[in-house]
C-alpha cells in the first residue's frame, strides 16, 4: 500500500494511493485521525480495506506534502555506504554517525528544493527513509523490522559551506525547504524485509549516484537497534539511512546544484522523488 499526506483546496489530509487516484483516508475514516502520524499511532493500517471506487482524487488534484509533515524525530546516518566513506576520505565509525534534521527543512514530492540565499553549495544525497510505525525502546537486531511502517525516497540536501563551518552539521543539513522526502510511505508489506533495494540519484537527468542496500555498512535493523538503545522511538519517526558515493562536493570539478535543476531520487518497489530548484 502507498500511503500520502496532502493538500487539496488548502486543506491537509492523507490517503492512499490506487494506481493514479487518492483515497482521502482522513475523510473515509470520519476524521477520527488527523493526519498520518496519528493514524500509524493507531495500528490499524493493516486493516484498512479501500478499493478503485473510494478514490476521491486524481493524483494530479493534489500537492503531496512530506510523507510525515510532522515527524517527532528525523534521525539521519552519515558514512553508511563504504563509497561514500571513501570518498569523503573518512574511516568507517564502529557505530553509526548520527546527527538530525527538523521537520520545516522537508518537502514533498514536486515542491521546490530551496538554494538559500546565503550559500550556493547545495549539494544532493539520495537516501532511503524509513518510516517508524510502533513505539518502542532496545529494541533488538531480530525484531527491529517489526516496528518498521514502511519506507520512502529521500534527498538529504546539504548545503556544504554551513555543513563545513564546524564539527557540527546541523546548520547545513537543516534550512527550511532542503530535505526531500516523498512521494509516498510504501508499507512493509510490500517490501521483504532485509530485499535487496536499489538507488539512484539523477540531476536533470543524468545519473549521479547509483547503489544497493546491501552494500550499506549498518543495515537497518541495526540502525534501528542503536537508535532505540538510547531514544524512544515513536509511531512517525523518520530514520534517513545514508548517501552513497557521488555526491556533488566529492566530483571533480565539484558540483552543486542550480536554480532550475530538477533532481530525482529512485527507488526500487518504492518510486521516484523528484524536486525542483529554486531560489528561496
Amino acid at each position: 500500500m502507498k500511503l500520502v499526506s496532502f493538500r487539496h483546496g488548502g486543506t491537509e489530509s492523507f490517503g492512499a494511493v490506487i494506481d493514479n487516484g487518492v483515497v482521502d483516508l482522513k475523510k473515509k475514516l470520519n476524521n477520527e485521525y488527523a493526519d498520518l502520524k496519528t493514524f500509524l499511532e493507531s495500528g490499524k493500517v493493516d486493516e484498512l480495506a479501500i478499493t478503485s471506487n473510494d478514490v476521491d482524487y486524481t493524483l494530479s488534484d493534489v500537492s503531496l506534502l512530506p510523507v510525515i509533515p510532522n515527524p517527532e524525530k528525523i534521525i539521519c546516518v552519515g558514512l553508511n555506504y563504504h563509497a561514500h566513506v571513501e570518498e569523503c576520505g573518512e574511516r568507517e565509525t564502529e557505530t553509526p554517525v548520527i546527527f538530525y534534521r527538523t521537520a520545516s527543512s522537508q518537502i514533498g514530492h514536486e515542491e521546490n528544493l530551496l538554494l538559500p540565499k546565503e550559500s550556493s553549495n547545495l549539494d544532493f544525497e539520495g537516501e532511503i527513509a524509513v518510516v517508524i510505525g510502533k513505539e518502542g525502546r532496545r529494541i533488538s537486531v531480530d525484531e527491529a523490522y517489526n516496528y518498521v511502517a514502511g519506507y520512502a525516497c529521500y534527498n538529504d540536501g546539504s548545503v556544504r559551506d554551513w555543513q563545513l563551518r564546524t564539527s557540527q552539521w546541523g546548520p547545513g543539513k537543516n534550512f527550511d525547504g532542503t530535505g526531500g522526502f516523498g512521494p509516498w510511505l510504501v508499507t512493509r508489506g510490500e517490501i521483504q524485509d532485509g530485499e535487496v533495494l536499489s538507488l539512484e540519484t539523477r540531476v536533470n537527468g543524468e545519473v549521479m549516484q547509483s547503489t544497493t542496500t546491501n552494500l550499506l555498512i549498518f543495515s537497518i535493523p541495526e540502525i534501528i537497534a542503536f537508535v532505540s538503545s538510547y531514544t524512544t522511538l515513536k509511531p512517525g519517526d523518520v530514520i534517513v539511512t545514508g548517501t552513497p558515493g557521488g555526491v556533488g562536493l566529492k566530483r571533480e570539478p565539484q558540483l552543486f546544484l542550480n536554480e532550475g535543476d530538477v533532481v530525482e531520487i529512485e527507488v526500487s518497489k518504492i518510486g521516484t522523488l523528484r524536486n525542483t530548484v529554486k531560489v528561496g
